[in-house]
């Protein structure tokens, strides 16, 4: 598709200009109205203008046509006192959508490729990638990742969204960090508790491990021990305790008849002197065998009573004297075990908590991971199927290359022939480029890029400024 016609009136400070189809460069000083030209076919291509007044002053109203040799037709009117009319006709129908429809016959570079070769890097690799065609919405984006992933430009090319998604500076990556960070200090956490555990501790036995009973056991076996060593004792102290009584019976007797003897001799001298109470003394006199033989019983009484005794302790104290006291050691040692394993069970719990946090952290870290890599893989099934616009076009990381090099490693000359490419790359696009400063260029690059175009078969429109007073167009 190329123009045919250009006819502009009142737009940019031109009064009147008319142009053909034929490729020209258009020279004079500053201010002449080389680049109103080029604005005027911008604003009717684009219905956008940077520039604040549109309308030629002193006018109310200002028109631009365009007409291609397919048939299209481009007429714009900017008004200062009513709405702006507009009229996108293909073949003499109005077209629908018009703005997209002419959206889709041209694109940017075409517009302006001098200014492109002077665009930072992230703006020329944004407008390569937004020639890549790929139909994809949120929705698109939530049926790869199962959600629409913050932190993200989604106005941007779909391979800039998808490097976003995965770098470093991303939603994921940092989350991943964040998860892994936290599964470090858990493994260190455990590394800890583990040192402090005894080599293959059992948590589970000594969780389960009845210590109150088993304490109790020993508290009864301890018993039993005791009364066992008690009644040997006591079975080996009976004969001791025998003589004891019998010297106790003894010396018993010998102090009552000590005492009685003693009794006995004083009485036997008062007689003599008492007759008066011989009868009496006679009679007390003959009542004492009768108390000694008393006090006799009492004392042969208590003896037996004490050996009776003894001999009842004796008999329960041979139950146990016959019997061979029990080994503690094992059960001993059981305990003292049990008490030191049950003393690890709340530093294993924790253990295992971290345990479980790790597993936990490392299904998240896997999911992150997963859609990191899937952001970085899903370009490449992108390229695949989308239509690429320029051959040897390839993205790397989400950074478009041509021929393996990125688009700032170009030289000037070879971005000039990028958008030279880029103009050809669709049959239906419209076969013109503006080509605004070229004296910005240098003459090689200049002249490179005019022979690229003519040979092509694209029209071309470019402005130079000279030393010129007047307006100059020169048919190349």
């Amino acid at each position: 598709m190329k123009i045919s016609k250009i006819k502009i009136s009142n737009l940019f400070g031109i009064k009147e200009q008319s142009l053909d189809g034929k490729s020209i460069e258009i020279t004079g000083s500053n201010g002449k109205g080389k680049t109103s030209i080029l604005d005027a076919i911008r604003y009717a291509l684009t219905n956008n203008s940077e520039r604040d007044y549109i309308v030629k002053k002193g006018e109310s109203e200002g028109e631009i046509l365009i007409e291609t040799d397919t048939g299209l037709s481009i007429n714009r009117k900017k008004r200062t006192q009513s709405s702006d009319y507009k009229s996108i006709k293909q073949n003499e129908k109005e077209v629908s959508s018009p703005e997209s429809f002419l959206k889709e016959i041209f694109t940017p570079m075409q517009l302006n490729p001098v200014e492109f070769t002077q665009m930072t890097k992230q703006e020329q690799n944004r407008i390569i990638l937004d020639l890549i065609e790929f139909d994809w919405d949120l929705n698109w984006i939530k049926e790869k990742f199962g959600e629409i992933p913050n932190g993200v430009n989604y106005e941007q090319n779909i391979l800039e969204v998808l490097n976003d998604i995965q770098s470093e500076n991303g939603e994921y990556y940092r989350l991943r960090q964040d998860i892994n960070r936290d599964i470090r200090n858990n493994r260190a956490f455990i590394s800890d508790i583990a040192e402090s555990l005894p080599e293959n501790y059992n948590a589970e036995k000594w969780e389960n491990f009845n210590l109150t009973e088993k304490l109790k056991e020993l508290m009864t076996i301890k018993e039993k021990n005791a009364k066992i060593n008690e009644a040997k004792q006591f079975i080996s102290s009976y004969d001791n305790k025998v003589k004891g009584y019998e010297a106790e019976r003894q010396i018993s007797i010998a102090a009552e008849e000590k005492n009685i003897s003693i009794e006995r001799e004083n009485l036997q001298k008062e007689v003599a002197r008492l007759e008066e109470q011989i009868k009496a003394d006679v009679e007390k006199l003959e009542n004492l065998d009768k108390t000694l033989e008393d006090k006799k019983k009492i004392v042969n009484l208590e003896y037996e009573k004490k050996v009776t005794a003894l001999n009842e302790s004796i008999g329960r104290a041979k139950e146990y004297a016959n019997q061979e006291s029990i080994d503690i050691t094992k059960i001993q040692e059981e305990c003292d075990l049990a008490e030191k394993m049950k003393s690890y069970i709340n530093e294993y719990k924790r253990m295992k908590e971290y345990e479980n946090q790790i597993e936990k952290l490392n299904v998240e870290s896997e999911e992150f991971t997963r859609k990191i890599e899937l952001a970085r893989n899903l370009p490449a099934e992108i390229l695949k199927t989308a239509t690429i616009p320029v051959k040897g076009l390839t993205v790397e990381n989400g950074k478009p290359l041509i021929d393996g090099k990125p688009i700032s490693n170009l030289s000037e000359g070879e971005q000039l022939i990028l958008c030279v490419d880029v103009a050809l790359s669709k049959p239906n696009n419209l076969k013109l480029i503006l080509l605004d400063g070229v004296e910005k260029l240098s003459d090689s690059n200049r002249k490179m890029l005019y022979d690229k175009c003519k040979s092509a078969g694209l029209q071309f429109i470019a402005t130079r400024t000279t030393n010129d007073n007047e307006l100059v167009i020169t048919e190349l």
